[in-house]
């Protein structure tokens, strides 16, 4: 009697565990469908009437990043109209090794001296850049790692005109660069995740190496509580959404940024990225714990269920092969090397978490910053 009431709670919790995979199974799916259709409305955006909007584009630099002279000239390039943007480099010294590329581009620049206690070198350089800055609309900040189409400007700068806008972003792809190895193929991977994000309003937020606001979300107050940040995106989407102002993502890929990681250089920058979006938005512990772990047990489940119960068991593993589709359908420079590196990704993506989550500091252009109280 013991062993028939044992072996039927054995049964019961088997097809409980059931009900619950086909539960995270319909999640996923709807999930995959939701994420499919979403790019389908990368369409430019149609530009408003009236006269374009004067864009200041700041681009803070510390250091000679990948191809930077390319990145550079491809700023200088866009299709918004000379007259009608500036490019301004922020530098920290005249030593800065940025300095030598930024002279031979013909960029104007200058030094920072701005002075915040609590913001990071870039949130400073930003802040220096603004305070000297009037007669703009529009203030964009790139990253200096990045190279941007044509369209890039354009792009961002004209869905501000709709007044319901507050911030307009593009997340990039990161882009290994020719006999780079397999951890620039990871960061790629990795940068998916971004992608996914940003397709739901609900977790969309402004990505600082590419986005554009108006000149007029950073007066007094709002300056006040940009310089009290470490991280610059985190601040102006925090700003947009106090003004309950959407977040425009645009869909198209315009902007990337080249990658030679190895593994030391990947594992430094997936932690730190991770614990800047951890020092913004807590849930996204929780949620991300949740979203990876039901990955990994739906993809383990399908495969043991389905050798050894039912060859059925199989449709278990539709999430993770529409999800595989969609990487692919993202990446640029495709490859059988997706499909070996995806299945590992979650794990990745989980041991960043926790990473994360222990990290009272982070080491970003060799400054150190704390990031918990």
């Amino acid at each position: 009697m013991v062993l028939q009431a044992y072996s039927q709670a054995l049964i019961m919790l088997f097809y409980a565990y059931l009900g619950f995979m086909f539960l995270v199974w319909v999640l996923l799916i709807f999930s995959n469908i939701v994420k499919f259709y979403a790019p389908r409305k990368s369409r430019e955006p149609v530009p408003a009437k009236g006269k374009k909007l004067k864009a200041l584009v700041i681009l803070p630099c510390k250091g000679a990043d990948i191809d930077m002279e390319r990145g550079i000239e491809s700023i200088k390039s866009q299709d918004y109209g000379n007259g009608n943007y500036d490019i301004l480099a922020v530098v920290d010294s005249e030593d800065d090794a940025a300095l030598p590329i930024i002279k031979a581009s013909g960029l104007k620049y200058i030094i920072n001296d701005y002075k915040c206690s609590k913001c990071s070198g870039k949130v400073r350089a930003i802040a220096a850049a603004v305070s000297k800055s009037r007669g703009y609309d529009v203030f964009v900040i790139a990253d200096s790692d990045i190279y941007c189409k044509r369209s890039w400007l354009r792009m961002l700068v004209e869905p501000l005109k709709d007044p319901s806008i507050g911030v307009s972003t593009a997340f990039p792809l990161f882009d290994p660069v020719p006999s780079s190895g397999i951890w620039a193929k990871v960061k790629m991977l990795w940068g998916f995740v971004g992608d996914g994000l940003m397709e739901s309003e609900i977790t969309r937020f402004a990505w600082g190496g590419s986005m554009a606001f108006r000149s007029g979300l950073l007066d007094d107050e709002g300056f006040r509580f940009f310089k009290g940040n470490v991280s610059d995106d985190i601040a102006i989407t925090k700003l947009v959404r106090a003004k309950k102002q959407k977040v425009y993502y645009v869909y198209k890929r315009i902007v990337y940024v080249p990658s030679n990681d190895n593994f030391s250089k990947f594992v430094e920058w997936s932690n730190r990225q991770t614990a800047l979006t951890l020092l913004g938005y807590k849930k996204t512990f929780l949620y991300g714990m949740l979203s990876y772990v039901s990955n990994i047990l739906l993809l383990i489940s399908g495969i043991v269920l389905a050798i050894y119960y039912s060859p059925y068991m199989a449709v278990l593993l539709l999430p993770f092969f529409l999800s595989l589709a969609r990487t692919y359908a993202r990446a640029e420079k495709r490859g059988l090397y997706i499909a070996a590196i995806f299945p590992i990704m979650n794990f990745i993506y989980i041991a960043n978490l926790l990473s994360a989550r222990r990290k009272e500091g982070i080491v970003w252009r060799g400054s150190q910053y704390r990031i918990k109280p």
